[in-house]
Order: C-alpha cells, then sequence, then structure tokens
C-alpha cells in the first residue's frame, strides 16, 4: 500500500494525543476542562478522523465503524466522567476496570481490525489509546500514571537495571521451552536505534500506559502495592495468549507474565512509565534481534 498524503494526516492526527499528553498532560487537562460540560464529552469524536481520512480516500469505509469510533470514544469519557464524580478520591472504581477491560479486551480480541485494510490496522490501537488518554487524563486526572516522554536518568537507570535482571532468566526459560531461537546475528545492525525507537513509541508506550499507568495503579489503590503487581503482569502475559501463534501460546503467556513483574517494578520504582518502557522496549528489541 502506498504512502499517501491523507494516511500520513490520520497517523499524524492519531498520534497527536500521545505527543501532546506526554509533553503537556496538564496544560492540556487544564485547557479541556474549562470547556463546556456536553462539548468535554462529545470531543473525543475527532477520534473517528483517522478511521475517515484511510478508509474514505481508499473507498472501504463503511457506516458501522463510522458510528463505533463516533460513539467509542465518548462512551469511554462519559464512564470516566462518572467515575470521578463518584470516587473523587480515585480509590478506583469498577467504572475504571470496564473501561480498561474494554479497551484492552478490544484491542487482544482484535474486535475493530476487520475495518481496516490489513497494513494499517495498528491505527485502529492508536484510536483506542487516545480514548484511554482522554478519558483517563483530562477526564478521570488519574494521578500518579507517571506519562511523560521527557526522558530522566533515573529512567535509564531503572529501566536497564530491570533489563539486566530479567534478560537471563527469559533466554534460559525462553530457550528450554522452546520459545525462543538463537539467531546469533544481527541483519543490518544500523537499523536498530531506528528499531528501538519504533518499539519504544508505538509498542511498549501503548502498553505500559495501559498496563502500568493505568490498570497496576488502579489496583494498587483496591488490592495493595505486591498483589497488584503481580495481578497485572498476569493479565499482561495473557493478552499475549493469541500472538504468534492460531493457538493459546502458553509460552508466550508464560514469558510475558514474568516480564511483567519487571516491567512493573521498572514503573512503581518512580512512578514513571519511561522507566518501565525502556525495560519493555529493550527486552523485545532484543527478542527482535537475536531471538525470535
Amino acid at each position: 500500500m502506498h504512502l499517501t498524503p491523507w494516511i500520513v494526516t490520520a497517523a499524524v492526527f492519531a498520534l497527536a494525543p500521545l505527543f501532546l499528553f506526554g509533553l503537556a498532560g496538564e496544560r492540556c487537562s487544564t485547557a479541556i476542562a474549562q470547556l463546556p460540560v456536553v462539548f468535554r464529552l462529545v470531543l473525543p469524536a475527532l477520534f473517528a478522523m483517522p478511521y475517515l481520512l484511510v478508509c474514505g480516500p481508499l473507498h472501504v469505509l463503511r457506516l458501522g465503524w463510522l458510528l463505533l469510533y463516533l460513539m467509542l470514544p465518548v462512551a469511554v469519557t462519559t464512564l470516566l466522567a462518572l467515575a470521578a464524580k463518584v470516587d473523587p478520591q480515585q480509590r478506583g472504581h469498577w467504572l475504571d476496570f470496564l473501561v480498561l477491560f474494554t479497551l484492552g479486551l478490544a484491542v487482544d480480541l482484535r474486535w475493530f481490525e476487520a475495518a481496516w485494510p490489513h497494513p494499517l490496522v495498528a491505527v485502529n490501537k492508536l484510536i483506542l489509546l487516545d480514548a484511554g488518554l482522554y478519558g483517563f487524563h483530562a477526564i478521570r486526572q488519574l494521578s500518579g500514571v507517571g506519562f511523560d516522554l521527557r526522558w530522566r536518568k533515573t529512567d535509564w537507570k531503572i529501566g536497564l537495571r530491570e533489563f539486566a535482571i530479567y534478560t537471563p532468566i527469559a533466554i534460559l526459560l525462553g530457550l528450554a521451552i522452546g520459545f525462543l531461537h538463537w539467531h546469533g546475528h544481527v541483519d543490518r545492525p544500523w537499523l536498530l536505534p531506528a528499531m528501538w525507537l519504533f518499539t519504544y513509541l508505538l509498542i511498549a508506550l501503548p502498553e505500559e500506559i495501559f498496563f502500568r499507568g493505568w490498570m497496576q495503579n488502579l489496583f494498587e489503590r483496591r488490592i495493595g502495592r505486591t498483589a497488584s503487581l503481580i495481578v497485572t503482569a498476569i493479565l499482561f502475559g495473557l493478552s499475549h495468549f493469541n500472538k504468534r501463534a492460531v493457538h493459546f501460546n502458553w509460552r508466550y503467556v508464560l514469558l510475558a507474565s514474568i516480564a511483567g513483574i519487571f516491567y512493573g517494578r521498572a514503573w512503581r520504582a518512580e512512578r514513571r512509565i519511561a522507566a518501565s518502557s525502556v525495560t519493555h522496549a529493550c527486552v523485545d528489541s532484543v527478542w527482535g534481534a537475536l531471538l525470535r
């Protein structure tokens, strides 16, 4: 598929909330809070724009999918606005978890991927992430997430420490159960920095925002620090059940669950998404380069 101006515009539109909340989250939330209530609730319908921009020019746009992309972000926003009202102390309300599990299942079970031309299904994940960013950050104003695109030295120190601890465990276990396969050389090593950055921005960051910044953060308030780490890690592992296999991929689930422990440790050290994303991106990059 050719990279058209429409596709580029859609990608920019879909990525904009990630950068806006990651670089100016407080200012965005303050500006949105000053809008009339009804406007705040319907504003996220704009997240349907990438679907229009991609599928309209390609003549694969369907009204049902368009309505879904218009309504889902508004529904997420409305539910989290209710959660903010009934749970102002942010102890973690069932509405928070309803939103989390709906967004998570939509991604894991690929509910919406049929709406997209195959090479562009990743835009769907960005739209769902945008809905969550707007709802949890601008409307719910969830504290303790730690989402900031500006790296600190401690992000690297903590992230690389957890990577160094997890790596020998993952390699030994992964090779023993036949999930990992050493190929001993790196194809086009000059592309590794670009591959790491791509992984960091489009895989690690979204998953760490969801699982650590939102899920583990909220579980901590309900079940405590240790239990939330374990439960979130298991759910993170289970989210990989259908990756790279037709049936339940228990090997991937096992290794991902263990990885989730170390990602969660990295995040909770200073409650920084950047730290756990460094660990996550390093794990995925080494696996992709040497062990897949």
